[in-house]
């Protein structure tokens, strides 16, 4: 009875029994029970104990030490044999009972043949006493592994002697996604419904029932196929997908380590042949799906996709596939023959809010982690300030990296040890190893000293543990929004403070600041502070520049002055500021040097001059200067920057200018200010221009120079005024205070006479340069003196410095 249940039985099975008998024979026992049976299927290779145990959540290697251990101690008590006595081996009752339980479990589960998994569920009949004892004391029960193994299974029928010996090639290059989701591996899946809904509606078409799953990268793409294994576990789809696997291929698996020229295509059609057996059981989901086109492609040979096509057409083999935009088009599209094979399902960056509520449901998973809690507060920052600052990348990926990347930080700050116990514990090991070889020498002294020294290493290492200790007691767990604040900081240069601080105050001050550096230009502070209001309290078009304005006017007015103070107020750092001289884009194929060089020019791939300077400095003013000399075509660029808030470069990036403010500055229409002056005297007619008139001067200029779309979309076009006397003599008191702090640097005061002023301002020409030779002047007539008196005296005595007049000539005195 048992030998034609062994002849019908896999080779696995016989294989396990071959080993029990040996182990036996080993032993010198005179039977055979069925515990070495049990022992044999454990430690077989591929085990299928091992695969329901891994189902079942359970440590493969705990229970199956718990098996052996009293498996042996059982197999110990049998009665052993003499060396002449080997042919008298023979099997008990019980081995009898189990391999007919074995035959039941077979017709149970409609096998031809008995599988080491009917064997194994055979170990918990009643008539197998022996190993039911053996797997209730490991806390296994029957229902619970036959589940576990009809999951493992599917729909997989023994129906060869060979078919458990076959290593099956979708075990060796695929995922099992549904697997993962019924062992909760899987985050859940939020705001996806829609998309997951639509891909069960492709998935039940009769013909084209492939989707294919499109959006830019970061988007949630592959999460949909784990939303649907999801939905598979817990049942809410439709009749015809319930017990369908989704399998996960990556193109990159099967060609690794193919060195032949057709190995990679006999794993493919390996693959494709072991799912079309499946009889519509599988479902392949590839991500980057565009990797099948050219993949394996030898001289000659065929490509994966076109190996993949046939079973397409015929609808063998369901296939989702995941790639973004640009690879479709480049790929996919191409190749229409496979472009029509496949649905394709958009996916869209998923808003703010959904993001918040993806965070929320993944918290758990990120605390449990890193051992860290977040707060409310930081979810939503993760997902506002992503969104806000990190432009060129989409969310929720930017998110999750965000909350990711902070648990991190917090984590390395909470186990962070010290180097001085680094030191220490390095010492104790040191002298635990020369104690160790004290005591082999038999140098006993030596042994006895390390001892002593180890003592009171021990004690100090306990001390410093203990400070430790507290001192991590006293370290915030808790990852909150200033945090958040602080990663984006690190990785955009952005001022945290921007971020988590109340601006509304600093906003409501911001004309007061600007106007200690520009003088004389009330208007023009007041009109830019106004449009970056409108952009901080929301009103402002998402996603377009903070402001755009256009600075005219004279030169030395305070255009340039205005945009360092703009980017020193609002951005918190003078220095960030990208400068684009545009007299150096006046000829039409300048263009290209501000976004890059098309394919096939010097220059490709080195990005442009001013989409690497915002990519690398995202927070900035971009200071586009001499406006009107660019060629009209660079004013294509700017309109969509101004109405879009991006530019793609030449290698079809796309960059962000929504966390910047963008300035032209030029001289147009500055031939016409102050042309007519009012009449003075008594009887004569005031012809004075006023203001409106001479604004509309300037404008009738600005329009012959300027399309009328590119001006209508800038927020503000601030005409300057020129400076009179008392605004020259402000902005010379600043370059005086900033000469001042730097002679106050060394340790000196500064004094300058009130004619020294004088001299000093009524030796430039402010109608036709205005402001900006002032700086030169205090450098040529004070510093190049104060240098040269510091150069003759010693400045260590010297407490006071003046500078006045002696006979005309400005002359430099001090004091000790």
């Amino acid at each position: 009875m048992v030998q034609r249940l062994i002849k019908n039985s896999t080779v696995k099975v016989t294989e396990a029994l071959q080993a029990a008998l040996m182990e036996y024979a080993n032993q010198r026992k005179s039977v055979v029970g069925p515990e070495g049976i049990l022992v044999a299927l454990v430690d077989q290779k591929d085990s299928i104990v091992i695969k329901v145990l891994n189902e079942l959540d359970k440590d493969p290697g705990d229970v199956r030490a718990k098996i052996v251990d009293i498996a042996i101690s059982s197999i110990n008590s049998l009665p052993q044999f003499h060396p002449g006595q080997v042919s008298q081996i023979r099997m008990t009752k019980e081995v009898e009972n189990l391999f007919e339980a074995a035959d039941r479990e077979r017709r149970r589960m409609g096998d031809t043949y008995i599988s080491t998994g009917a064997l194994f569920l055979a170990c918990f009949d009643g008539s197998v006493p022996a190993n039911a004892n053996i797997l209730s004391e490991v806390g296994l029960d029957y229902q619970a592994c036959s589940k576990a193994l009809e999951d493992i299974r599917g729909n997989q029928k023994i129906s060869d002697r060979e078919e458990e010996s076959r290593q099956s090639v979708l075990e060796e290059y695929t995922t099992d996604l549904t697997l993962m989701a019924r062992r909760e591996q899987l985050d859940p899946v939020i705001g996806r419904d829609f998309e997951i809904d639509r891909v069960i509606q492709i998935l039940s078409r009769r013909k084209k029932n492939n989707p294919l799953l499109l959006g830019e990268p970061g988007v949630g793409k592959t999460v949909i196929a784990e939303g649907l294994a999801n939905r598979i576990i817990s049942a809410d789809v439709p009749d015809y997908l319930r017990n369908k696997r989704i399998l996960s291929l990556e193109i990159s698996n099967i060609l690794a380590g193919a060195k032949m020229q057709g190995e990679f295509e006999e794993r493919l059609k390996a693959i494709t042949d072991e799912i079309v057996a499946a009889a519509g059981q599988i479902i392949l989901f590839i991500d980057e799906i565009h990797t099948v086109v050219g993949a394996g492609r030898s001289s000659g040979g065929l490509d994966a996709s076109n190996m993949l096509k046939p079973a397409l057409a015929r609808g063998d083999l369901q296939c989702i596939g995941a790639t973004t935009n640009k690879e479709y088009k480049q790929y996919i599209e191409s190749d229409k023959a496979l472009e029509r094979r496949f649905q394709v399902v958009r996916v869209e960056e998923p808003s703010v809010a959904t993001t918040i509520e993806i965070l929320k449901g993944l918290k758990a998973r990120y605390e449990a982690h890193h051992g860290i809690q977040y707060t409310d507060d930081a979810l939503v920052a993760a997902a506002e300030l992503s969104d806000r600052y990190l432009q060129e990348r989409s969310l929720p990926d930017k998110a999750i990296d965000l909350i990711d990347e902070a648990g991190s930080e917090r984590r390395l700050k909470v186990i962070y040890v010290p180097p001085e116990l680094r030191k220490l514990e390095k010492e104790r090991q040191d002298l635990i190893d020369e104690k160790s070889k004290a005591f082999n020498e038999q140098d006993f002294e030596q042994m006895s000293m390390f001892q002593m020294k180890l003592a009171q290493l021990e004690d100090e290492l306990a001390e410093k543990r203990k400070a430790v200790d507290s001192a991590r007691e006293g370290l915030d767990t808790f990852v909150d929004h200033e945090t958040i604040a602080n990663l984006i900081s690190k990785n955009t240069g952005i001022p945290a403070q921007k971020m988590v601080s109340d601006e509304s105050e600093k906003l409501m001050q911001l004309e007061s600041h600007l106007q200690k550096r520009v003088i004389g230009q009330e208007h023009a502070v007041g009109s830019v502070a106004n449009a970056i209001r409108r952009n901080r309290s929301g009103l402002k078009k998402k996603n377009t520049p903070i402001a755009s304005f256009l600075f005219l006017g004279p030169t030395g007015v305070g255009k340039t002055e205005l945009a360092k103070a703009i980017a020193a107020e609002v951005m918190d750092d003078e220095s960030r500021i990208i400068r684009i001289d545009m007299s150096e884009y006046m000829e039409r194929h300048d263009v290209s040097k501000l976004i890059g060089s098309p394919p096939g020019y010097v220059g490709y791939g080195e990005g442009g001059q001013l989409t690497e300077k915002v990519r690398r400095q995202p927070y900035s003013v971009v200071l586009f200067d001499e406006f009107e000399k660019a060629h009209p075509d660079v004013f294509n660029l700017l309109l969509q920057i101004l109405d879009e808030g991006w530019l793609t470069d030449s290698e079809g990036q796309r960059v962000s200018f929504a966390n910047t403010v963008v300035i032209g500055t030029s001289n147009l229409g500055s031939e016409v200010m102050g042309e007519k002056k009012t009449p003075i005297g008594i009887g004569s007619r005031v012809t004075e221009w006023s203001k409106d008139d001479e604004s509309k001067e300037v404008f009738k200029v600005v329009k012959r120079h300027l399309r009328p779309e590119f001006i209508n979309r800038l927020d503000e076009i601030i005409i300057f005024n020129r400076l009179n006397d008392d605004e020259f003599r402000a902005i010379f008191d600043i370059v005086l205070e900033d000469l001042r702090d730097r002679v106050v640097g060394l340790g000196m005061k500064l004094e300058v006479d009130e004619e020294v002023k004088q001299l000093v301002l009524g030796s430039i020409d402010t109608n036709q340069y205005g402001a900006r030779p002032l700086k030169r002047k205090v450098q040529d007539l004070l510093e190049n003196e104060i240098a040269n008196h510091l150069i003759v005296k010693s400045s260590d005595s010297i407490n006071l410095i003046k500078i006045g007049l002696v006979d005309g000539d400005i002359a430099v005195s001090s004091e000790s």
